[in-house]
């Protein structure tokens, strides 16, 4: 895939993805991938953002969005960019919200093709972290619990550790 950036954060590295006025994807690529810098204009301050996220968590993102997907995830995910930082929701508290299914929400999640802007992983199960980037542990769940940490997001479950 061809990114127009390659940011190294804490956890590894984003591919970004975007053409000249929207961001299009943001993919978690190997701690290995050697970073690249941004190729045009939006990927420069997609970068920028996301390194003040980095630094502070109630950064806010501005950069226009264009996340392909259907109409319910369309709508999970602006329900989850209406969750605050510091915040968690649950999948069946979404489902309820937008009268679907928690599993739908999920597969919602799972298919967010701009985690961290639209931050998905701000959605948890009723007892436990879910789901995240369609892996239910090792990795994945590591990327979250850091987000979420960073954020002092504090969800109301019980969590295993």
């Amino acid at each position: 895939m061809d990114y127009q950036a390659k940011l190294t954060v804490p956890f590894g590295v984003l591919g970004i993805c975007c053409d000249e006025r929207d961001l299009l994807g943001i993919d978690f690529l190997s701690a290995t991938e050697k970073s690249q810098h941004a190729t045009n204009a939006l990927a420069k301050t997609v970068c920028e953002q996301l390194l003040a996220y980095f630094a502070n968590p109630d950064a806010k993102f501005s950069v226009p969005l264009k996340p392909a997907g259907t109409a319910h995830q369309q709508k999970v995910w602006q329900a989850m960019r209406n969750i605050p930082c510091g915040k968690t929701r649950s999948y069946g508290e979404i489902a309820t919200e937008l009268k679907s299914a928690a599993q739908a929400v999920g597969q919602a999640c799972g298919a967010n093709p701009i985690p961290i802007i639209i931050p998905c992983h701000r959605i948890v199960g009723k007892s436990n972290l879910g789901g995240f980037m369609r892996h239910a542990s090792g990795a994945s769940i590591d990327i979250k619990r850091w987000l979420l940490a960073h954020e002092r997001a504090t969800p109301s479950l019980r969590v295993a550790t």
